[in-house]
């Protein structure tokens, strides 16, 4: 009899704490309403921890409680925004930017300064050309 009675505590206990981590999950994919500017586990937002935890009380998935609150407040109340149509461009912006400044910053390590040629003016018609090619010489 006691070892039914532990096993079911023990059940008991990982079904609460995988309950936990569904809650804990689904409020750090949340935004919290309130504010606008951290997710529900960060700025704890009590209104929405309870109405999360009701939901998972009653069984729901974590799909099920994102897509109520998306129907609610449209999809910017989701921390991560879905990887389709427009918002891909989020996704891959980034990376297409690094790889750009890699690929630019690499031609430009790779450009030797002994190809470059020195920019020479031979146009004599400068008044005093020969005197400030003198003074430069002399500078040296």
């Amino acid at each position: 009899m006691k070892r039914i009675l532990s096993i079911l505590v023990f059940t008991g206990i990982i079904w609460a704490q995988e309950k936990s981590e569904l809650i804990i999950d689904v409020e750090q994919s949340l935004m919290a309403t309130c504010c606008w500017s951290g997710t529900v586990y960060d700025h704890g937002n009590k209104e929405m921890e309870l109405n999360i935890a009701a939901m998972v009380g009653e069984g729901k998935t974590k799909a099920e409680i994102l897509d109520y609150y998306t129907e609610r407040y449209g999809e910017r109340v989701l921390a991560v925004p879905k990887a389709e149509g427009f918002n891909i461009f989020a996704w891959i912006a980034p990376i297409f930017i690094f790889g750009l400044g890699l690929t630019i910053i690499f031609l430009y390590m790779r450009t030797s300064k002994d190809n470059l040629t020195p920019i020479v003016n031979a146009d004599d018609t400068i008044a005093y050309s020969d005197e400030i090619e003198q003074e430069l010489k002399e500078l040296d």
